[in-house]
């Protein structure tokens, strides 16, 4: 006669629930292929997974995937919200974040380089340029031109390096017009031999005004010439851009300014060597 608890009427509890069960209904818990004490229902027993015994037992993976593609050879990029996890339809975790995230690389990557073809640089106070001469007015010169190509040629003009420039006005006084220099009335200057200097005519004052050099004081007015040495203008006295200009050759005499239309108006110009 069997001294344990049997038949349809025995009962136990679950290890795990802790619930009542008929005896029968109670199984043992299996755990790495083998019984671990414990008895459980049957509806919450945990069914011992095969891929946990792999070694232990002559089995294959059912895992294997058919014709894997290996990370690398392609580039794809997806960025997926989280209220789209998988590309379609709304999740129903709210703010829960689900992506992927893949990187890849596909040929080369070529890079060109443009050259400038030319570049044209004034350094000084200030300075002008044209497709003829480059004028540069007090300061110091640096003139870049770098060329590239097969075979090529460049050529800016002449550079000239401007000492001093005058502003001139014309301005009507009690013995007539008189040519005012840097606000001064008929004022003395001096210029150097070697160097070259700009009388600056583009004030509207001068119109009807052009100023001129000569070895005699007041000029043609007092039977003298016009000295036309290293003598420069440009423009129409009393517009924009106009002056009179002058690179005061080795050994020049003193000089006059005047004007070539009125009489009494200029002054006397030094040239020290």
């Amino acid at each position: 006669m069997s001294s344990y608890a049997s038949g349809k009427h025995a009962f136990g509890f679950c290890d795990r629930t802790g619930f009542r069960y008929k005896l029968r209904d109670l199984v043992p818990q299996i755990e790495d292929g083998r019984p671990n004490g414990m008895l459980v229902g049957r509806d919450v027993l945990d069914v011992d997974n095969p891929q946990w015994r792999l070694g232990m037992i002559n089995m294959s993976d059912p895992q294997a995937l058919r014709d894997p593609r290996p990370d690398g050879g392609f580039h794809q990029s997806r960025a997926l919200s989280a209220f789209d996890p998988v590309g379609g339809g709304n999740t129903a975790m709210g703010s829960r974040t689900v992506g992927l995230d893949m990187s890849g690389h596909v040929g080369r990557v070529e890079i060109q380089i443009i050259q400038v073809a030319s570049t044209v640089s004034l350094t000084g106070v200030s300075a002008t340029s044209n497709l003829g001469n480059v004028s540069v007015e007090t300061g110091e010169v640096d003139v870049n031109v770098p060329v590239t190509g097969i075979s090529s040629t460049s050529a800016i003009g002449s550079v000239i390096a401007i000492s001093d420039t005058f502003a001139i006005t014309v301005v009507s006084t009690g013995g007539g017009n008189k040519y005012f220099i840097d606000g001064v009335q008929q004022a003395t200057v001096s210029i150097t031999e070697g160097n070259t200097y700009r009388f600056d005519q583009s004030s509207g004052t001068n119109g009807n005004h052009p100023l001129r050099f000569s070895t005699t004081s007041n000029g043609t007015w007092a039977g003298g010439s016009e000295y036309t040495t290293g003598v420069v203008v440009n423009g129409v006295a009393g517009n924009a851009g106009a002056y009179t200009q002058i690179t005061v050759a080795s050994g020049a005499p003193t000089l006059y300014y005047y004007c070539t239309n009125h009489s009494g108006m200029g002054g006397q110009a030094n040239t020290p060597s």
